[in-house]
């Protein structure tokens, strides 16, 4: 049996901290403050640094029993044995990704819609990314906001868990959770933040309103 809860979960973007804040030590504040599951996002390094951060965050997030999660990358995600992978719509396809990492791990697909939704779920997937659901500067690579009520269409029609994901902040955080969805995804809104253990601990509070 799989056990994960996506309540408050992290994508990492390194670029996003303020200046002088080392990336692990904010890391490890948020899963000290509430972070539910972690997934390490890079996308314009080697391998080989890829790896090597991994490693150190696999270390972190074991610490704090937290669920560590690659995105995109299989081989990354089965090199350093990672709780699972979190795969888009231009990826492997998730039917062969359980193949490859096996019934244990957790599969998550991002999906945009009730049809991405279903298929995803069909195909073997553990949870479902939807969105984003409002606007992002931090993902280039998705589609158009798909709002609340097409998150909320996404959350009825399928029975594995569905986290929100883009644009989601403090303040609307308690809007999103109104939806039916099991959880929230979040970027800038600690990785950019000034104190990211206040930050992590607010958005918390904003998802249990």
């Amino acid at each position: 049996m799989k056990d994960f809860d996506v309540s408050l979960y992290l994508v990492t973007d390194r670029n996003l901290l303020k200046a002088g804040r080392d990336f692990y030590d904010a890391v490890e504040e948020s899963l000290k403050n509430g972070v539910t599951m972690l997934q390490l996002r890079e996308k314009d390094i080697s391998s080989k640094e890829f790896y090597e951060i991994a490693v150190r965050l696999k270390d972190i997030a074991a610490k704090y029993n937290v669920p560590f999660i690659i995105n995109d990358r299989i081989d990354i995600a089965l090199s350093v044995d990672a709780d699972g992978v979190h795969l888009g719509q231009e990826d492997l396809p998730c039917s062969i990704a359980r193949k490859i990492m096996g019934d244990n791990k957790i599969i998550g697909i991002s999906a945009g819609c009730v049809d991405e939704a279903v298929e995803a779920e069909r195909d073997g997937a553990d949870y479902i990314g939807a969105g984003a659901v409002f606007y992002t500067g931090t993902k280039k690579d998705i589609g158009e906001a798909i709002g609340l009520l097409n998150l909320k269409k996404i959350k009825e029609a399928v029975k594995i868990p569905v986290v929100a994901i883009g644009g989601i902040k403090y303040s609307n955080a308690p809007d999103v959770m109104r939806t039916g969805v099991d959880g929230i995804s979040v970027v800038s809104e600690i990785m950019a933040s000034d104190d990211v253990g206040f930050a992590t601990r607010r958005l918390k509070e904003a998802i249990s309103k």
